[in-house]
């Protein structure tokens, strides 16, 4: 079992940053291999939505249309951490902010339906 914790959610006015972490841990962290992460986002009222992700070594980065140039992935493998700095925030960035991760396969970084593990997530708030 591989438990996510994500944290570094909260209020912020439109414009501002924020900060999300999601760290990786559990008993079977250590034979769970090598895997790539995910970061979603469910508004109330609305379908969820992949924003991005990245590949197990972190060379390999996707972004979704809405948060590209505005949002930065990145991972300390070190400390089995993935961030998602949020720049530039707008009130329709106001959800709740999972991650997911998935055993790497090798697999493009676009599609990110299968996944093994998810987080409870973190809420963002961004008030105009």
């Amino acid at each position: 079992q591989v438990q996510l914790v994500e944290s570094g959610g909260g209020l912020v006015q439109a414009g501002g940053s924020l900060r999300l972490s999601c760290v990786a841990s559990g008993p079977t962290l250590s034979t769970y291999g090598i895997y790539d992460v995910g970061w979603f986002r469910q508004a109330r009222g609305k379908e969820r939505e992949y924003l991005a992700a990245i590949g197990w070594s972190g060379a390999r980065t996707y972004y979704s249309d809405s948060v590209k140039g505005r949002f930065t992935i990145s991972r300390n493998s070190a400390e089995n951490t993935v961030y998602l700095q949020m720049n530039s925030l707008k009130p329709e960035d106001t959800a709740l902010y999972f991650c997911a991760c998935r055993r790497a396969h090798g697999m493009g970084l676009q599609d990110f339906t299968l996944t093994d593990y998810w987080g409870r997530g973190t809420a963002v708030t961004v008030s105009s």
